[in-house]
């Protein structure tokens, strides 16, 4: 199996010209063909000697994963399949296909990507789907990166969402990598500010994240009372959402980066008055925002979704109490696209 070259940095792609007789300064132009032209074969980077890309052919590959599937919401937001390996299991040979799913969402001149870092999920939210299915895998960086090449819209993209399928911090060695080649001049060179990581608060990974990154914030929170939580969060009981809180006071988001808290309302569980109260304590003193979001109904599940104009009392609540809430629209629900939704249209192709 041939190595890939999407995902590496110039220091390592220097080190690979070398090993196959290639100029040092070669491993500068291979970024500029895999992250600026992005090109999608060796024979593509031309101003190579051919010698060295038969050198190189004969153990790596650029490694873009294409789609084998895509749907077109009414409203315009489209969803991209794309299969993966499982990394779990040692053999290659042996590794099971899964699938995994990326969302394009257009709004105005604005195209945003909501990009998986995992196939299925550890973390074991009752509410998702993608927790249900159980964790097969991280992806890799050239997997991450796939979902920002190979879809119809990869030269439009304006920002990107770290909220697909997984936990992108229980992957954080390759979230990293992804988002220094987003970010660095080297790389596409977009700006921070460009880029949203979700997080339900692995708490280790959360100071890495907020001292070596300074893309936006986002912390899925659903329900301020820790023993209410822990009902459908499970990482509660390793990470609870008020130490969550208290490493996130420490930094400073008065500036240009953001932190929000992500907050399905389920009817009768959440979206009580008390909840509020306890929500505008929990984030009293912190520049942030309460993104409200519509719960979308997955089988076997207790709870339901709130009415829209009881959210907008539960909204009202919060920024009476001095907080910034707004209710997010829904996107791509006819596609199952939508927030908790995503779940792989083949859990295993």
């Amino acid at each position: 199996m041939k190595t890939r070259l999407l995902g590496k940095t110039p220091d390592e792609l220097k080190q690979i010209a070398l090993e196959a007789g290639l100029p040092a300064f070669a491993g500068k132009q291979m970024a500029q063909w895999l992250y600026q032209k992005r090109v999608r074969s060796i024979d593509e980077m031309t101003n190579l000697s051919k010698q060295g890309r038969e050198a190189l052919s004969r153990s790596y590959e650029v490694g873009l994963t294409l789609p084998v599937d895509v749907q077109t919401s009414v409203d315009g937001t489209r969803k991209y399949l794309f299969p993966v390996s499982c990394p779990s299991v040692p053999d290659a040979a042996e590794r099971p296909t899964f699938a995994v799913e990326a969302v394009m969402i257009p709004d105005d001149d604005r195209k945003t990507l909501c990009v998986s870092s995992q196939a299925g999920c550890k973390m074991g939210c009752k509410f998702c789907m993608t927790g249900r299915q159980g964790f097969h895998g991280n992806l890799d960086a050239a997997d991450i990166l796939s979902q920002f090449f190979a879809i119809d819209e990869a030269a439009d993209l304006t920002n990107a969402v770290f909220m697909g399928m997984g936990e992108p911090l229980d992957n954080w060695e390759q979230v990293k990598r992804v988002l220094d080649i987003l970010t660095a001049n080297w790389g596409l060179a977009w700006s921070p500010k460009r880029i949203t990581l979700s997080t339900i608060g692995v708490l280790p990974k959360l100071k890495l994240y907020l001292d070596q990154s300074k893309c936006h914030l986002a912390v899925s929170l659903h329900n301020p009372f820790p023993e209410e939580r822990e009902q459908l969060m499970p990482v509660q009981k390793a990470w609870s959402i008020t130490e969550v809180v208290r490493l996130i006071k420490q930094y400073d988001f008065t500036g240009q980066r953001r932190v929000s808290f992500e907050y399905t309302v389920f009817e009768g569980w959440n979206n009580e008055p008390r909840h509020a109260q306890a929500l505008v304590k929990l984030l009293r003193n912190l520049e942030c925002r309460v993104n409200l979001i519509r719960f979308h109904r997955i089988p076997d599940f207790s709870y339901g979704p709130a009415s829209r104009e009881k959210m907008e009392a539960f909204r009202d609540l919060l920024t009476a109490g001095g907080l910034t809430a707004t209710i997010r629209a829904s996107r791509g629900e006819d596609i199952f696209a939508a927030c908790g939704l995503l779940a792989g249209k083949h859990n295993q192709l």
